[in-house]
Formats: C-alpha cells, structure tokens, sequence
C-alpha cells in the first residue's frame, strides 16, 4: 500500500509574484524590508495628499464641500483654525505635507536596503529582532511591543490636547486645551456599556471624555505591551491559538475590520470627535439594498465620502479575515474541509 508524498515546503521560488509576501513569510529580514517599504508608501501618500489638498484648498469654501479628506483631521487637532472653525493659516498644512515626504524617503531608502541588500533572515545575527512563527514567546513579545507603541500614540493625542495647543471644540467653536479631562472609571468605561446612548462609543459628547478615553487606552495598552514583554503564553492560550504567519494576518485583518466598523459610526454621527464645520452635516444610516451612510439631499460631503469607504474597507478586510482564519486553520478550500488541524502548533 503506498501514500501520495507530502506537498513540497513553499519556498519563494515556488510562489508567484503576484502573491506579494507571501513569498516572504520565511524570511524575515526580506519581509522587514517589505513592511518598511509599505509603511514609506502610507507616508508618501499622507504627505502628497496634504500638499495636494492644501494647494487647492479654498478659505471662502467649507471643507466639506471641496473634497477634502486630509485637511478636515488637522483642522480638527487645532492646526490653522481661528474662531467658528475658520482657516486662518494654512503654513502648518505645508510643513506637514513636507515632513511626512521626506519621512517616506527615509522609509522608502531602509524598506529598498532590507529588501535588496540586507539578510535574507534576521536570525543568525540579529537574534534580537530575528523570529519565528511558531515561537509563541517571540510572538507575544512582538504583540507587547506593539501595544506599548500603541499606547504611546494615544498619550500624545492626550499631550496634544493638554499641552500643544489643544483642539478644536464645536461646543465652543474654538481651539481650546482640555485642562481637566476625564479620568473616573465609571465615565470612561461606562460607554462600553451604553452610557453614551444609541451610537455606544460615538455618542461621547465632550472633549474631556476624549481625551480622558485616549489616557486609559493609553494606560491599558503600555501596561498589556509590557506583560505581554515579560511573560510567555498560559498553557491554554497555547492551544487555543493558531500560531502561524497567516494566523497572525487574520487576527490583524480582522481587528482592521473592527476598527473600520467602529470608525464609519464615529464619523458618520458623532459632530463632536468630526466637528461639522470640517467634515458636514452628520449621516442617517440606512439599510435598503446596500448600506449607505447619506447626508439630507444626498449632498456629497467629505463624511459622506469617509464614512462609505471605512464601511466598505472594513466589509472586505472582513471576508480576507475569514479567508485567512480558515487557511491557519487547515482548511482545504479545494475539498470544503478542515484536512489538518493547525491548533495549539508551537514550537
């Protein structure tokens, strides 16, 4: 009686280009260069739209009647806004638009180093930065880095807030610094559990709330970021898991989605975090044949516009969350059925 062999191990060769890093999944340093690279092409974009936007933008027209999709998110962290939400300066605009082009450059330069010159894989010499996938401690420590990065960025959200200048308040319609935010417990927490009222996290209705909100994030994700350092899986969480490269890309595909879902609520009715004055009139959500998020007379409106592409981003990031958890998990989409469980595979 005789087996069909195994499949072959893949290997870069044997994966076509057009499946992007997927050629790259076991080489670390070739898929360091790849995320770099990525990461300078997000940048380039930010940069080069800003500049774009802010070379067309037009003081004696709303925002939110021109397009802009930039512009509106730095008008509303205080930058270049007088009283009643107008534009007086557009200089900071400028300047950011140029730091984050030369920010690419630096990004684009390191992602072409590590792709063409750099080690293949980072482990023989940089044991520190080097991985595997099944190294569920390795896994949990670059998890806790992360959150502690994470972390950091919403404390400066807050620094801004508190110490550099503040953000525009529609409440007051004007720039203002949050002196005092909010940081009891019960009011924080409390909008996980419907205290902000129909549009759950979205109903938040003051900048002290913010900013209050972004301190615990703040707080929880360096204080997880640093246990998830220091410690390794439980037992439990060993078997639980799927530990692999493709398990780790659903898992961040599907918190994307997360994100998208929450972010399409937030911007479609909430006019204090989206001040109307930058962004229009806030959205009715309606379920007929599609979801849509529309403004009274269909008026296309910078909301509009974000609030369409985060639902439909996070519909798709969805389906690639579920084709990839299934994947990790063994599942053979060719026979419609798991052929081999991949759970609780660490080294």
């Amino acid at each position: 009686m005789t087996t069909a062999a195994a499949p072959p191990e893949a290997s870069p060769g044997l994966i076509p280009w057009w499946s992007g890093n997927a050629r790259l999944s076991d080489l670390s340093g070739k898929l360091l260069g790849a995320h770099v690279a990525h990461a300078g092409l997000i940048v380039l974009w930010a940069g080069a739209i800003t500049l774009f936007e802010t070379a067309h933008f037009n003081p004696a027209q709303p925002m939110y009647e021109q397009g802009l999709i930039v512009l509106p998110n730095l008008a509303r962290l205080g930058y270049g806004v007088g009283d009643g939400g107008q534009i007086v300066s557009t200089d900071l605009y400028f300047a950011i638009g140029v730091i984050h082009l030369i920010s690419s450059a630096v990004l684009g330069l390191g992602g072409m180093f590590h792709a063409l010159k750099g080690p293949e894989t980072l482990e023989p010499k940089f044991a520190l930065y080097g991985y595997r996938w099944r190294n569920a401690a390795k896994m949990t420590t670059i998890l806790g880095i992360h959150l502690v990065l994470l972390g950091l960025g919403a404390f400066l959200l807050a620094a801004k807030a508190m110490y550099f200048g503040g953000l525009y308040d529609p409440a007051v319609s004007q720039v203002r610094t949050i002196a005092a935010p909010t940081l009891a417990p019960a009011e924080i927490f409390g909008y996980l559990f419907g205290r902000g009222g129909r549009y759950w996290l979205a109903g938040v209705n003051t900048l002290e709330d913010v900013v209050g909100g972004h301190i615990w994030v703040g707080f929880l994700c360096v204080l997880g970021g640093l246990w998830h350092v220091s410690s390794q899986p439980f037992a439990w969480a060993k078997r639980l898991f799927v530990w692999s490269g493709e398990a780790y890309l659903a898992y961040s595909i599907g918190a994307l989605s997360l994100m998208a879902f929450v972010a399409t609520l937030f911007v479609s009715v909430n006019p204090l975090v989206f001040p109307v004055e930058f962004y229009g009139p806030t959205l009715t959500i309606g379920f007929s044949q599609f979801p849509r998020f529309i403004s009274e007379g269909e008026v296309l409106t910078s909301r509009v516009w974000l609030a369409n592409a985060h639902f439909w981003l996070g519909f798709f990031f969805l389906q690639g969350h579920f084709w990839h958890a299934l994947r990790a998990a063994g599942f053979d989409f060719r026979q419609g059925k798991v052929v081999q469980s991949m759970r609780g595979e660490v080294d």
